[in-house]
């Protein structure tokens, strides 16, 4: 979808059409959730702090977040996918991955189911969206880029060395600043020079990762659409109205631990990791973990476990957080209750 949360607010606000939208909360401490295109051209992107976004863009209308009514719209365009396939892997609210191998309208191609569904979506929803198709995950979501806004590319198999060679290494998965640094080093830039780097030298640099950049550099990736995938984890974060130090993280912990216990209970399986995550006053995250030898039973086990994972974050009294925010993770079926024995033999 494009500028999904943003798109769905000057649809349902006249006055906002043709304006630079901002979707973040009031606050000076608030991240941009959303920014309609409008104000990307002043260079506002979607976790920008707001306040920075403010200055890029000084006529925006900021506008709070309203996820109850995005999830709503989100799950009518579930619907219309439905429509075309079963095999969907939602990724976000806003973005999904379909295997259209074969669909249920029957149309002989891939580029033709999604020309339908983006027209079902502008027709029934007065949205737009963009669509990428290729062999695929990941040249398919290379691809829903390329034209956005409410665009449509196709990477044909043929044409994917034409598509790879010339890309930026930087616009591979998982390829950030210090990735695309140390690559850099080694005389990399594009998709092209890292294909002359052969398999053993990338696993002697990158180690495991080395495998996914030689295949990624090559267009392979055989990862299935996999619907209904199980949650991987779970979190909630806040930041501070004005930094703090670690001493005075606790309530803001406290609260977030019970929202997440609250989120819990609609996940059936067992989550045996606790994370705690801290942003410092410079904007460096910090991350700490524990797996208990029994998962938390309860608000209070997890409450404690994420304040005793402070302990572990050894910056000193002087340092001052801006953000915090508790996970968990590592999830597992519940174990089967044994059978009682039968009374009588």
């Amino acid at each position: 979808m494009d500028a999904f949360y943003a798109s769905v607010e000057q649809r349902d606000n006249l006055h906002l059409r043709g304006k630079p939208v901002i979707v973040a909360w009031e606050s000076k401490r608030s991240v941009v959730c959303a920014a309609s295109y409008e104000a990307r051209k002043f260079g506002v992107r979607s976790a920008m702090p707001a306040i920075r976004a403010e200055r890029l863009c000084p006529d925006a209308i900021f506008v709070p977040p309203d996820f109850t009514r995005y999830r709503a719209v989100s799950g009518c365009v579930r619907e219309i996918f439905k429509r075309h396939t079963d095999l969907i892997e939602p990724l976000s609210l806003d973005e999904a991955y379909l295997d259209v191998t074969e669909n249920k309208t029957g149309l002989p191609t891939a580029t033709l189911v999604a020309r339908m569904i983006r027209e079902q979506i502008r027709q029934e929803l007065n949205l737009t969206a963009s669509a990428g198709l290729a062999p695929n995950k990941f040249l398919a979501k290379l691809a829903s880029d390329w034209r956005k806004p409410d665009g449509l590319f196709v990477i044909q198999p043929d044409d994917i060395d034409k598509f790879l060679l010339r890309l930026a290494v930087e616009r591979l998965p998982g390829v950030g600043k210090v990735t695309g640094e140390r690559l850099a080093k080694l005389g990399v830039q594009t998709v092209e020079g890292l294909r002359k780097l052969d398999l053993s030298a990338l696993e002697a640099h990158f180690g495991r990762y080395g495998l996914r950049l030689h295949e990624l550099a090559r267009g392979i990736d055989d990862t299935p659409v996999v619907p209904d995938r199980p949650t991987q984890s779970i979190s909630v974060e806040d930041t501070f109205e004005h930094d703090v130090p670690m001493a005075e993280t606790g309530p803001m912990i406290r609260r977030l631990a019970e929202k997440l216990w609250s989120a819990l209970r609609k996940e059936p399986r067992i989550a045996r990791t606790v994370a705690l995550k801290l942003k410092t006053s410079e904007f460096k995250i910090l991350t700490r973990s524990h797996t208990p030898s029994s998962p938390p039973s309860c608000c209070q086990e997890l409450t404690d476990i994420a304040l005793q994972l402070r302990e572990r974050v050894a910056l000193g009294p002087q340092q001052y957080y801006r953000l915090v925010g508790v996970g968990l993770s590592n999830f597992r079926e519940p174990e089967q209750p044994a059978a009682q024995p039968p009374l009588f033999k």
